[in-house]
């Protein structure tokens, strides 16, 4: 399990939580800094030294999420060589792994190359993980795109809950189930029984009550949609 750890207040109570992992979390954007945590990315990167300081001293894992990679709602797109930067930070603060988010979910799938070319110059994929909202439609694409690019990590949220208050419109995370089916598709195996997890995103939306945000929610409503789930 982890937690965000924003300070150390934060980082205390995930430690008394008994967490495996810590997260910390900074962005590619100075504007989205200063609205989301109200400092500016070099600000929040200091003040996240004591997180991962103690982190190291206590062996828990630490990982670094880094939000707009591909876009700000104030700035508009952000260059990979923004995202680097932000990237080399967290690494030197001891990250084993970096979050790179579409917080918006503005981007693209040639966008999303260009991104992970100019992080792969430097780091192996291994690195990285994949966090795509799909507020356009584009989450599953973009995870194609990344996976091409070597990166096998993907961040999902059962019928695609969640959002971002800093960022009027975006949808949240891209669906579990889509990724899951995704990948099914493709021939990766998950472990993860398809047909249960979308039956758990169905009923997460009725419990809400919210309509689901993944595209399993059609054809799991359709006849043989059980069925079409097992493909």
């Amino acid at each position: 399990y982890s937690a965000l750890t924003p300070n150390m207040k934060g980082y205390e109570s995930a430690r008394q939580a008994a967490m495996d992992e810590v997260v910390i979390f900074g962005a590619a954007s100075e504007a989205f800094s200063q609205k989301n945590i109200n400092c500016s990315i070099s600000e929040s990167l200091v003040r996240f030294r004591e997180v991962a300081q103690s982190a190291a001293k206590d062996g828990i894992r630490l990982r670094g999420s880094i939000s707009c990679c591909l876009g700000c709602p104030y700035e508009g797109d952000v260059a990979p060589s923004k995202v680097l930067e932000v990237v080399d930070r967290m690494s030197d603060l001891g990250c084993i792994e970096i979050d790179i988010a579409d917080t918006i979910g503005v981007g693209t799938a040639d966008q999303v190359k260009r991104v992970f070319e100019e992080l792969l110059r430097r780091y192996p994929a291994s690195r990285f993980s994949g966090h795509f909202h799909d507020t356009y439609g584009q989450a599953v694409s973009n995870i194609v795109a990344a996976l091409e690019s070597g990166i096998a990590i993907f961040h999902g949220s059962v019928a695609g809950l969640g959002g971002c208050p800093y960022a009027r419109g975006a949808s949240g995370n891209v669906a579990t189930e889509d990724i899951v089916y995704l990948m099914h598709r493709m021939g990766i195996e998950t472990g993860i029984d398809l047909t249960r997890l979308a039956k758990a995103g169905a009923e997460i939306s009725r419990v809400r009550p919210r309509r689901s945000c993944g595209r399993l929610r059609s054809a799991f409503r359709l006849p043989g949609g059980c069925r079409l789930l097992q493909i």
